[in-house]
């Protein structure tokens, strides 16, 4: 078997029932003129190897692609297409982003899209992203009713749910959370002009911000930033206003571990007790 043809099986068995399917297809797109003729028999770390040197991408790119890779082989595997699982050589995971927006420049990345006719929605993702910490595609799937299709706000009772009724959790924790009292006015308010869906645009779901984003960030001054920053960023405000980290960890779905290893150096409490105990006269 070749590598296409564990693509091949892969994409039509298992990629029609992820969340993000079309992840999974741009990085069959970028493996497969590289590596796809060769037999998964001759896939080895070497391998690995020389195609991050072929693509030439930054190192979480090649990694994301070559765990499709290792997906779409032990998904062969444990169907009985192969008899064996050759291993894939992941490179090093990159450390994690520590980029955070400031609130001078969360409020100019706000107006630059509210000022923008077209990029009005975009204002409308920028607030739910700050006030929630929710993720982007949870985000641009949310509507006012339980039956749009995906995650919904129930402005009465003030929760929102980042899962459609039915959908099932995956490692991205999408927990039902109480919405922030200064968000859930302007959501209220969204919803009393007859809106459907939280991020709309012509009174329909908005599906990509690329254009929109890129806009913004080109009006506001803001370099360095992508739309995954305003989580981190929702995250850090929290950490540095001293919220509980249980908390902390499950409004925003992430396991008390991780909060503590990416973002707490920002809490206020962090290694307090140790710089008191040497500042302690003996």
């Amino acid at each position: 078997m070749t590598v296409a043809e564990a693509f091949e099986i892969y994409a039509t068995e298992r990629a029609p029932h992820v969340k993000d399917p079309a992840r999974i297809g741009d990085c069959i797109r970028a493996l497969v003129p590289i590596l796809g003729a060769l037999p998964l028999s001759s896939i080895t770390g070497e391998v690995c190897q020389r195609y991050g040197k072929a693509r030439d991408r930054a190192p979480g790119t090649i990694r994301k692609e070559l765990s499709t890779l290792r997906a779409a082989i032990r998904h062969c595997h444990t169907e009985g297409y192969i008899t064996s699982a050759p291993g894939v050589r992941l490179p090093a995971k990159p450390a994690p982003r520590d980029r955070w927006l400031t609130r001078d420049e969360a409020a100019k990345l706000v107006r630059a899209a509210y000022r923008n006719p077209k990029a009005k929605h975009l204002a409308r993702f920028i607030l739910v992203a700050l006030y929630t910490g929710t993720r982007t595609d949870a985000i641009l799937r949310l509507g006012f009713s339980p039956f749009g299709g995906g995650g919904w706000v129930d402005s009465e009772r003030g929760v929102l749910y980042r899962r459609g009724p039915g959908e099932a959790e995956t490692k991205k924790r999408t927990p039902p959370v109480p919405v922030p009292p200064r968000l859930l006015a302007h959501l209220r308010r969204w919803e009393r002009h007859g809106g459907r869906f939280v991020v709309e645009a012509g009174g329909a779901r908005v599906g990509s911000l690329k254009t929109a984003w890129r806009t913004a960030l080109a009006a506001s001054g803001i370099e360095h930033c992508t739309k995954h920053d305003l989580r981190h960023t929702a995250i850090t405000w929290a950490m540095q206003k001293g919220a509980d980290r249980w908390h902390a960890a499950g409004f925003f779905g992430l396991t008390v571990e991780l909060l503590e290893t990416t973002y707490g150096h920002h809490h206020p409490d962090h290694m307090q007790s140790a710089v008191e105990a040497i500042n302690r006269r003996a």
